[in-house]
């Protein structure tokens, strides 16, 4: 099969979507299928086919790299020209995507991934009537949460095929560094690295042994015993998910998944997370939860689990579990059930 995926978003900048839209062409290729992506900017896997550039916007707390020059949409027609499928993920963002979305192209799939904000939401409320009729040229409509479903309201009705990693590659069978905490996430308010600070004195104060490694963040902030280790590339970040006995993720919201928390779980990380839907639609009963911004909260879980070498043990066999139903088998066997209904009802 022939499957053009379209992402919105430019893989110059780092993004779940463009990650994993990344993932899925290589699990199309190395299963055989001719696969390539289509997006704005220069960056991407191998074969991707570019529609030209971008401009970063403000988008649920966050920035977004799109493309708003309508241009695009003849160039993205063009892209998907000669694909049997065209899975198109987040159909309403402009203009790739939602270009692909009302061109005449191939049977379209559509993975809705984003947790809308509040405007965002209010719009498609009051644009419902509008939305479905954009929608319904979607042969197969998919979701990655419970989430992103409900955030649709009567747009649409999709199927769930939640996010997948390479479990293959996370080690969870490896010596961990006692007493060690990680933080993966941007220095943006969204991802609550000020809670997990916040909390840390009274963590050392229960654990002075304790050390947080923070990934993705560089501060010039001297704490004791914070280590800021900036960007660090995709080897590195899974070797410190395999020393590290805990992960959190304090995030304040606007999460529609949990990739992060993913990839704690299957690193076999005791994972203390943010009490938001989308963290439970991933982790259910294997991580352990804390009211969004409690820094006391967190620091007292995080106290309790680094004190129990049972209760390490059992929550990182739960998540290595967990993680399971997250594997490319499962996820790649969804989105192929997608790709055979769409295609079978051109």
């Amino acid at each position: 099969m022939k499957v053009a995926v379209v992402c919105p978003y430019a893989f110059d900048a780092h993004g779940g979507v463009q990650d994993q839209v990344a993932r899925i062409v290589g699990w199309l290729r190395d299963s055989g299928h001719d696969a390539w992506a289509v997006a704005p900017g220069t960056g991407g896997p191998q074969g991707t086919r570019h529609v030209g550039g971008f401009v970063s916007v403000r988008a649920n707390r966050s920035r977004a790299p799109i493309a708003l020059n309508p241009v695009v949409i003849r160039r993205v027609a063009a892209a998907v020209d000669d694909a049997d499928v065209v899975h198109i993920h987040e159909p309403f963002m402009p203009f790739v995507s939602l270009g692909a979305v009302l061109a005449r192209t191939p049977p379209k799939v559509g993975t809705f991934h984003a947790a809308p904000g509040r405007t965002a939401r209010g719009f498609y409320r009051s644009a419902s009537w509008l939305l479905r009729r954009v929608a319904r040229r979607l042969a197969t409509t998919t979701a990655v949460s419970e989430v992103a479903v409900d955030a649709l309201g009567s747009v649409a009705e999709p199927v769930i095929v939640p996010n997948g990693i390479d479990l293959a590659s996370y080690s969870s069978d490896v010596e961990r560094a006692s007493g060690r905490v990680l933080f993966l996430g941007r220095d943006d308010p969204r991802k609550g690295l000020d809670v997990i600070l916040d909390a840390w004195p009274l963590i050392r104060r229960h654990s002075p042994q304790a050390r947080l490694r923070v990934v993705g963040v560089d501060r010039s902030d001297d704490v004791d015993g914070v280590d800021y280790l900036g960007r660090v590339s995709e080897e590195d970040k899974r070797a410190e998910l395999g020393r590290a006995e805990v992960l959190v993720t304090p995030n304040r919201g606007g999460e529609s998944f949990g990739i992060v928390v993913l990839e704690g779980l299957a690193s076999g990380c005791a994972v203390v997370a943010s009490d938001l839907a989308a963290f439970r639609s991933v982790a259910g009963d294997a991580a352990a939860y804390f009211d969004v911004g409690d820094s006391d909260a967190l620091a007292l879980l995080v106290s309790e689990i680094l004190g129990s070498t049972d209760r390490l043990a059992a929550m990182a066999a739960d998540g290595v579990e967990r993680s399971r139903r997250f594997g490319r088998e499962e996820v790649l066997g969804g989105y192929l059930a997608a790709y055979e209904s769409a295609y079978s009802r051109a």
